[in-house]
């Protein structure tokens, strides 16, 4: 199926997308060439390069030379529990080439796409009461109307506990540089794009500067090696890759690869039984409730993280550190020259800063 497309995550910390049949993959690689020239002196595309995986040119596998896949930066690889949303930008999801059919089918899957300029190709968040993930696939974006979508996408910054509002800022912040950018532009015009919001779901993750608390886990696991399971969404090549079906992937991509995702269950197991560090002080009150124990992480789930959960969602703002927030424009099957202003982008961009906006406040 051309649609599910793999996304594969290598042991150098990048990640190999399949590049989709003509005319939709060779244009997807001429943009990121482009971009990405070592002779590009256009500071257009120079900034762009901020708001992008780093892109390291196409790699195929020994075993199979015609297999084309684009090298690109793992966005995801330095969280320790990565939350990832995948959002279609724009006003039409068809480029100005597409037949008429083209049109019918893409108009179709969301009707409201003209008027909300945006849609939620899936999600993945991290409930930290269950130690596990939530995932909502495309049919969940589908369902949202001008009255869900928001409640639809405050769902990503949920943990279980709260809302995190910190990641919710921390994204507004990154898109609006990135409208700054279209409103400056207007060479290229982008249809069937996403934004990949990736923000950090663990608490453990976080060391908060403050004289007395400090929350540091012992992480159990090789640096290079990618905690939140083997899974990555994306736009209109959402592939799941789970461990049964690694062994076919990995078979037909590289035997070394094969390798790394052995490693991985292996020290993924291994870190579960992790022991944690805690020292929490809870700073509501005047009162003081300190924990200087070793736990296991199956115990988190007991009475320590509704304490902690206390500090960190309810923590003066200044006194987090800046959230762990990534925004990164993705999938560049439908790009082209143009000698206008993005508007319908733009629109999207806009209008999804004001559902954040309105999470925000609410």
């Amino acid at each position: 199926n051309a649609s599910l497309v793999g996304i594969l995550q290598h042991p150098d910390g990048t990640v190999l997308k399949q590049l989709q049949p003509p005319p939709r993959g060779p244009r997807e690689q001429d943009f990121y060439n482009k971009v990405y020239d070592s002779d590009c002196c256009d500071s257009v595309l120079l900034e762009l390069r901020e708001y992008l995986p780093k892109y390291f040119g196409v790699w195929s596998p020994p075993t199979a030379p015609n297999d084309t896949y684009l090298k690109l930066e793992d966005v995801t690889r330095k969280f320790n529990k990565p939350c990832i949303m995948d959002v279609k930008i724009g006003q039409k999801s068809y480029d100005p080439y597409a037949s008429a059919e083209k049109i019918q089918q893409q108009v179709s899957k969301y009707p409201l796409m003209e008027e909300i300029g945006f849609l939620v190709l899936g999600m993945r968040v991290y409930h930290v009461s269950s130690d596990s993930y939530e995932t909502q696939n495309q049919h969940y974006g589908r369902s949202l109307t001008k009255e869900t979508v928001k409640d639809g996408i405050s769902k990503f910054f949920h943990n279980g506990y709260c809302l995190r509002k910190d990641a919710v800022a921390a994204s507004i912040q990154k898109i609006e540089k990135i409208l700054e950018w279209f409103e400056g532009q207007k060479q290229l015009n982008f249809y069937a794009s996403s934004l990949l919001f990736v923000y950090e779901g663990s608490c453990q993750a976080t060391t908060v500067r403050l004289s007395d608390v400090t929350l540091a886990e012992k992480r159990g696991m090789p640096k290079g090696l990618l905690s939140g399971g083997d899974i990555l969404e994306y736009n209109n090549n959402i592939r799941v890759i789970n461990s049964t079906e690694n062994g076919k992937i990995e078979a037909s991509v590289s035997k070394g690869l094969s390798k790394f995702y052995a490693l991985h269950k292996k020290a993924y197991s291994k870190r579960h039984h992790s022991q944690l560090s805690l020292k929490v002080e809870n700073l509501e009150q005047g009162n003081v409730w300190k924990s200087s124990t070793c736990i296991t992480q199956e115990h988190l789930n007991g009475n320590v993280i509704p304490q902690l959960e206390k500090v960190f969602c309810h923590m003066p703002a200044d006194i987090k550190e800046n959230a762990n927030v990534e925004v990164r424009m993705i999938d560049f099957a439908h790009v082209f020259p143009s000698n206008t202003r993005d508007e319908g982008y733009i629109y999207g961009l806009k209008n999804l800063i004001t559902v954040l906006k309105n999470i925000l406040d609410n």
